[in-house]
């Protein structure tokens, strides 16, 4: 199994949608974004102001996407690490440099994907109930 040491974390390294859609899909979050659809996911790519990914060697294994202000409040829209890379500290650490990217003065959040919500406690994040949301129509 791969430890955190043999992975190297970057914010300079951009990613195409073919290249986000192998992550998700290798990570299991590829079953609730829009995978199949290359256009969406660019779009998704160009409007988020941070991103994180961990590489081992030239394999991205995983990814982490917000928006932010670098103000008040930031969201992680996607944490993917790919399913042979999960429990060796890999999401953990994209949280962390997320955090520490956007400040102590940001609130991060993130909406689970249902088989998550058992993980985000286990680094330290808060569960919330106070939440609002308007679904997607299409």
């Amino acid at each position: 199994m791969p430890t955190v040491t043999d992975i190297e974390y970057r914010t300079d390294r951009e990613i195409d949608a073919a290249a986000f859609k192998d992550i998700l899909d290798r990570s299991g979050l590829g079953a609730r974004r829009p995978v199949n659809d290359s256009q969406r996911l660019t779009r998704m790519l160009q409007a988020y102001n941070l991103i994180l990914t961990a590489w081992r060697g030239e394999v991205l294994v995983g990814i982490a996407t917000c928006w932010t202000d670098y103000a008040y409040s930031a969201y992680l829209a996607d944490l993917a690490v790919a399913a042979d890379y999960q429990r060796c500290g890999i999401g953990r650490e994209l949280v962390n440099r997320a955090r520490t990217a956007i400040g102590p003065q940001v609130t991060l959040l993130l909406l689970s994907a249902p088989q998550a919500v058992s993980y985000y406690p286990k680094i330290g994040m808060e569960r919330f109930t106070d939440c609002f949301i308007f679904r997607r129509t299409e």
